[in-house]
């Protein structure tokens, strides 16, 4: 096979699929992506944009199209219900180190569509499942479940946590999946008329456990947990949902739940990113806690990154070069996203008072100093992690 010609294939039309393909078309390469789904699902999943990501689609136009379909928020808050005390984290203090000192909410799937309006016509292929990989020394083949074949000089699998690429890789995904269910739910409820002073992102404690409040342009995202002895399908319930948010908000009306979801959280890293001419990227590379907004936005720095690889490789680099997309997505996955995402839930579902009340006087500590203000926000936000990325060789 003449590698030089033949189409980078990729599984996955997801956010993370699409930034790859775009990015590898725009730089004159022939690319071909398959998805499973019939059309850009507008599930429930991710909706925060960090400084760093916003930056990578400024160029392009594709932030201003974010923005507007999207939620600016400049600042969030860690707060204690009962309360209402809160350290709040102002994204302002980021200005010399983003063109986007805030984070956007928007749901994943605006980014999905606006790219897929940016590929070149017979890209992008929905409604097709891959059943099938396999390798040579000069080329890979993907076949698909209506039982054609397709042959390229590279195949990425962005094609989520049950990656078929992973398994056709060999690779493991290590790591374990917490004990608890999530359960997310959409609304109208205008939260802000009834809890002083939110933010347009918020990690909540209340007396027994943690919720949170993600406000984006129409609709507030309600992230809950059942309750105890409660089963995933009983806490998903209206009335559950219901006693939930009365439980937060005594003189509450029943809320109009819009949209309601249930999902378990894993902390896990593959062993491998690449296999040859067999890559990863996304949730089938690693899968984290959403406290915090990561797992997006490290998928598209994944793609980011291999993309610039694979274009260098076109180009003339040479092709141990990308080796070291491995070298230094899986560490940044490992030693950044992972931990802090646990990090994250670690703090939110702490229930002691005097651990809560130390861990908030410290956020509230690190909030008012300037400098201990901003590192941490370039770290929450994604900035150090690429930085240091891109320091590895």
């Amino acid at each position: 096979m003449n590698t030089q010609d033949a189409p980078v294939l990729i599984i996955g039309g997801g956010p993370v699929g699409l930034t790859l393909a775009w990015r590898l078309a725009e730089a004159g390469l022939p690319v071909q992506l398959f998805e499973a789904e019939a059309e850009v699902p507008d599930q429930l999943r991710a909706s925060t944009f960090h400084p760093p990501t916003l930056d990578m689609f400024a160029a392009s136009g594709i932030t201003k199209v974010l923005i507007e379909k999207g939620k600016i928020t400049p600042e969030w808050q860690v707060r204690m219900l009962s309360t209402g005390a809160r350290a709040r984290f102002d994204l302002t203090t980021l200005a010399e180190d983003t063109h986007h000192p805030f984070r956007l909410q928007c749901r994943q799937a605006e980014l999905s569509r606006a790219l897929l309006q940016r590929l070149p016509a017979g890209t992008a292929h929905f409604g097709k499942s891959a059943v099938g990989i396999s390798q040579q020394s000069d080329g890979v083949a993907l076949s698909l479940q209506d039982g054609s074949t397709h042959h390229g000089a590279y195949l990425v699998g962005c094609d989520g946590a049950r990656s078929l690429v992973r398994r056709a890789m060999g690779a493991t995904f290590d790591g374990s999946t917490y004990p608890e269910t999530t359960i997310l739910v959409t609304t109208r409820f205008p939260f802000d008329d009834h809890l002083e002073g939110l933010s347009g992102v918020n990690y909540i404690w209340k007396p027994e456990g943690t919720f949170s409040l993600l406000r984006l342009a129409d609709v507030w995202r309600v992230s809950l947990h059942p309750q105890p002895g409660q089963s995933p399908d009983d806490a998903l319930s209206d009335s559950a949902i219901q006693a939930q948010i009365k439980a937060v908000i005594p003189d509450a009306p029943d809320i109009e739940i819009l949209e309601r979801r249930a999902y378990r959280v894993h902390r896990r890293v593959a062993n491998s990113y690449r296999n040859g001419r067999l890559f990863l990227a996304g949730d089938a590379a690693h899968l984290n806690s959403p406290k915090g907004g990561m797992g997006m936005n490290g998928g598209i720095h994944d793609a980011w990154s291999l993309a610039d690889k694979l274009v260098a490789v076109s180009q003339g680099a040479h092709p141990d070069l990308l080796d070291l997309y491995e070298r230094q997505r899986r560490t940044i996955a490992r030693e950044d996203i992972v931990a802090q995402a646990d990090e994250n839930r670690s703090r939110m579902i702490t229930n002691d008072p005097a651990k809560r009340a130390a861990q908030l006087k410290d956020l509230q500590d690190i909030a008012r100093d300037p400098v201990r203000a901003r590192a941490f926000l370039r770290k929450s936000s994604m900035i150090d992690g690429l930085e240091r990325a891109a320091r590895i060789v």
